[in-house]
């Protein structure tokens, strides 16, 4: 255990987000997620829901502001602008920690590559459907 650090961050999810370079993204992905088909590294957190993971990470981890678009969240099925419960936590977590960045919905073919192209998965235990979302990491300014 650290002062200050959530417990949800294992020392090899922390070891993961040290380890990424700027504009590296990292996954967050729900319970029925195959991922350990499409992750290139895989992090499981059984037991732990997609928000309070999510809080975490934004808790540690910059979000990349030299691009438009950084945080991106699955959609249901080919509907973009459908907001089910989950987008709906994932939105205002992340607007906890990045008030001035929007949450961007990707449809699945865009969606599933950019998870197979992530850093890393993190597989949490979330029970609802379409609880993903990527986060690109951005820089700590001196």
């Amino acid at each position: 255990m650290l002062k200050g650090l959530n417990p949800i961050l294992s020392p090899e999810l922390l070891a993961t987000l040290r380890a990424m370079g700027h504009g590296d993204e990292i996954a967050l992905v729900d319970g029925n997620y195959p991922g350990l088909e499409h992750g290139r590294r895989l992090i499981r957190l059984d037991g732990h829901h997609l928000i309070p993971v999510l809080d975490a990470i934004l808790s540690v981890m910059p979000i990349d502001d030299f691009v438009p678009e950084a945080i991106f969240r699955a959609t249901v099925k080919q509907d973009r602008d459908t907001l089910d419960p989950v987008h709906r936590d994932i939105i205002a977590c992340c607007a906890k920690h990045e008030p001035d960045r929007a949450v961007t919905p990707l449809l699945g073919p865009e969606f599933y590559p950019r998870v197979r192209a992530a850093h890393t998965v993190v597989q949490t235990s979330e029970p609802r459907l379409y609880g993903n979302v990527i986060l690109r990491k951005g820089v700590i300014y001196p």
